[in-house]
């Protein structure tokens, strides 16, 4: 006869924090079972455990902080003196994985760590995991993490770089700087942490499957594979759902088990007793063999996703009252009075008073102020220091160093004639790499062949493989890679072989990279300058994926630094000043090539070598902002535009001074963002009439900036037409000329104005 099932009568309320709180007490007052004395702290808390019985007490500790920083959260969200509710109920067993590994392991972490961070905290003394964390829940302008911005999981001095919300998105990130640690070895550059880190990265068994997860662990065992150590510890926490979406009971340890190169362990983050061992078997192994190293981690999750999700829609009541009885509380209670640490009084008077302690930290945190401007919201994502920038980009590149890299004092760039964009650009990237020696150039054929347009070429035997090298053919991993390079100290220029194939990577930079400094009130920076053959114009080769003119997806990112150049000797001073902007303020920094200019030598007849220019000296850099200008004294017309628009632009103002008479200023943006409007305000003054030549397309275009801060500062009435590219993707061959703006269109523009 089947048993009758019978639901609990606090669970007609379906108030889940309210139940799980409830079973614990419950849980601890029913136990009945023998107890075994402990005789001393550094006895096994367990016969045949690994774990002390000192150690279980502090991991106990641990996982009650953060339940009951959970249980605060759904309490005083409702009364506006909490904002995030995402908990870590049933994922406390992640305490055992920071107990086992070092503060100075860097770790990125998923938001379900609250017993991590809680555990992670003692391993300094005079910090707090309650009421920092209150802190962040509260968003307090004081949360040491960030600032208030958002509740995270982050501390500088613990070496826990903050996350948001992502959904696996941060793996790559943390492969990078698990490469890094070991980068840094090669190169003879001095690590902020002990060589031999590791680093840790956890996440959720839904989050394993999406794309930016897979690429990490294909790029790890890419990795090991080739014998290069990765010391990286994926913590995959596996409840078995993924908001309200079940995972295939066995799905992840038949996807991962046997994998090659991925090193498999598996423990039972249910029990503290029984998982310590296995958790220090897969720590162990991984700082030793420096092998990127998957411990799959068993969890549940006894609360819903968030406060906002009632469960009781989409599960049954006999599904939920099973969940509960898989509370890894409800087993380390059961330790605890095992093993005589406590009984039945004195453990539930510990749980209150852990509770206490949560709930009047919340309502400190809840006094503290706020952030109460948009200047104090913005202040870390964008820093910039011009004097120091300046100082940084005129400083000269070691003589020795610098002539060693351009092979003898005979060939160093300045000794020789006016050359174009690409070996000015490659002539910048040796002065560099010599200035910087914690510098390293990596992407997708950069090395011995050079990069598709040659641009590299040179780099790999003056620098040899430690410091330029090939990745494999995955933007998301090249942009990771950046950001580990970057964490530990290091000034990666990772290149994106077209700008159409960072779209598919576009994550890396504007939910991760970008977002660092912002995130962790500046604590924490990736400095980077990323390096994109872009825009449109390309003869012989062409089509959507090389003749890409989308730049909106990189100005919109906030705090994105992003440069273009139409000339050589240009190109040197912005890229001298982008390292400085990096290695002084830790800027993220997008460095946009136009790959029709490339190779272009001449301006208005063939063979006159108008489009080459004499390689800059040391010590001349331009200022964030700083456009150029041609012809200055001309008013009768401006045009405003940036890369192939400026030698179309010159070129268009011989044809229309011969059709109207007008001498015409042509004024070069170079930077894209952030624009100076001061600059284009100053420049539009004078006009008499304006166009804006704009490569990019119509809709959310560079030239609706410049439109902007022309209207914004109170020429409007100027007449003044823009001429832009089509709201299409580029075709193949001369097709894609239909949809670029030509030098016609610009003198077809002039007339529209006269």
């Amino acid at each position: 006869m089947a048993t009758e099932f019978v639901i609990p009568a606090r669970h007609k309320g379906f108030n889940r924090a309210e139940i799980v709180d409830a079973n614990f007490a419950e849980y601890v007052q029913q136990w009945q079972g023998d107890v075994r004395q402990v005789p001393h702290d550094d006895a096994p808390i367990l016969p045949g455990s690994r774990l002390t019985a000192r150690g279980f007490l502090e991991l106990f500790e641990s996982q009650l902080i953060s339940r009951h920083l959970d249980l605060m959260a759904r309490v005083l969200r409702v009364k506006d003196k909490v904002f995030y509710t995402i908990g870590s109920s049933g994922h406390e067993g992640n305490a055992m994985v920071a107990r086992l590994t070092r503060h100075t392991d860097p770790a990125f972490l998923h938001y379900r760590s609250g017993g991590f961070m809680a555990e992670r905290f003692r391993k300094l003394p005079g910090m707090d995991p309650v009421m920092d964390s209150a802190l962040s829940f509260a968003a307090s302008s004081d949360d040491p993490a960030s600032g208030g911005r958002h509740k995270v999981w982050g501390s500088k001095p613990l070496w826990v770089l903050p996350q948001t919300s992502t959904i696996a998105s941060h793996l790559p990130k943390a492969l990078g700087t698990a490469v890094a640690i070991e980068q840094a070895r090669r190169i003879g550059h001095a690590l902020p942490i002990p060589d031999d880190s590791i680093a840790i990265c956890s996440f959720g068994d839904a989050s394993s499957n999406h794309a930016t997860a897979q690429t990490a662990f294909n790029t790890a065992a890419w990795t090991a594979y080739q014998k290069l150590p990765a010391p990286v510890l994926f913590v995959c926490e596996d409840n078995g759902i993924g908001i309200s979406v079940k995972t295939p009971g066995g799905w992840v340890e038949s996807n991962f088990r046997h994998r090659a190169n991925l090193d498999y362990f598996q423990a039972d983050g249910l029990d503290l007793a029984a998982g310590y061992a296995e958790v220090e078997r897969a720590v162990e192994h991984c700082r030793r063999t420096r092998r990127p190293t998957f411990l799959h981690l068993a969890t549940t999750r006894v609360m819903g996703h968030a406060g906002t999700d009632f469960e009781i829609e989409w599960r049954s009541v006999e599904e939920l009252y099973a969940l509960e009885a898989t509370d890894p509380l409800l087993r380390s209670a059961a330790i605890a009075l095992e093993s005589g640490l406590f009984d039945r009084a004195g453990l539930l008077e510990f749980y209150e008073a852990i509770r206490k302690r949560c709930f009047g930290a919340a309502e400190e945190a809840d006094r503290r102020p706020k952030i109460g401007s948009l200047a104090q919201v913005m202040a870390p994502l964008a820093p910039y220091s011009p004097d120091a920038v300046r100082a940084e980009a005129r400083r000269a590149a070691d003589p020795a160093r610098r002539e060693a890299a351009f092979g003898g004092a005979a060939k160093l760039p300045e000794a020789q004639p006016p050359r174009h964009l690409a070996i000015q650009i490659n002539q910048a990237l040796h002065e560099l790499m010599a200035k910087y020696p914690e510098s390293l150039l990596f992407g997708e054929d950069v090395a011995q062949k050079g990069g598709v347009y040659t641009v590299t070429r040179g780099l790999h035997k003056a620098f040899r493989n430690t410091r330029v090298f090939n990745t494999l053919l995955d933007e998301t991993m090249i942009l990771g890679l950046a950001q580990g390079y970057a964490n530990m100290g290091m000034l990666p220029i990772p290149e994106i072989q077209y700008l159409a194939y960072f779209h598919n990577a576009c994550d890396q930079i504007r939910g991760e990279a970008a977002s660092l400094q912002f995130f962790s009130n500046d604590q924490f920076r990736n400095p980077i300058l990323m390096r994109v053959a872009s825009l449109g114009y390309q003869k012989g080769f062409g089509g959507h994926f090389h003749n890409d003119n989308s730049i909106a997806a990189l100005r919109d990112i906030p705090g994105l630094v992003v440069g273009c150049p139409s000339r050589g000797d240009d190109a040197v001073a912005m890229l001298r000043t982008l390292a400085a902007l990096a290695r002084v303020d830790g800027r993220v920094c997008a460095y946009l090539e136009p790959i029709a200019l490339y190779m272009t030598k001449d301006l208005y007849q063939p063979g006159d070598g108008g489009w080459q220019f004499a390689y800059p000296p040391e010590g001349r850099a331009l200022e964030l902002g700083e456009g150029r200008v041609y012809d200055s004294a001309h008013d009768d017309l401006v045009i405003f535009t940036f890369g192939n628009g400026v030698p179309m632009s010159l070129r268009a103002a011989r044809g229309i001074e011969a059709a109207h008479g007008w001498k015409t200023r042509v004024v070069d943006l170079r930077w894209l963002a952030p624009l100076s409007n001061a600059f284009i305000a100053a420049q539009a003054a004078s006009a008499r009439r304006i166009i804006v030549v704009d490569e990019g397309r119509r809709s959310a275009g560079v030239g609706e900036g410049v439109i902007t801060a022309i209207v914004e500062a109170g020429f409007g009435a100027t007449p003044l037409r823009r001429v832009v590219g089509a709201d299409t993707f580029t075709p193949l061959a001369g097709a894609a000329l239909l949809v670029l703006p030509g030098e016609a269109d610009i003198v077809a523009a002039a007339g529209e104005l006269a």
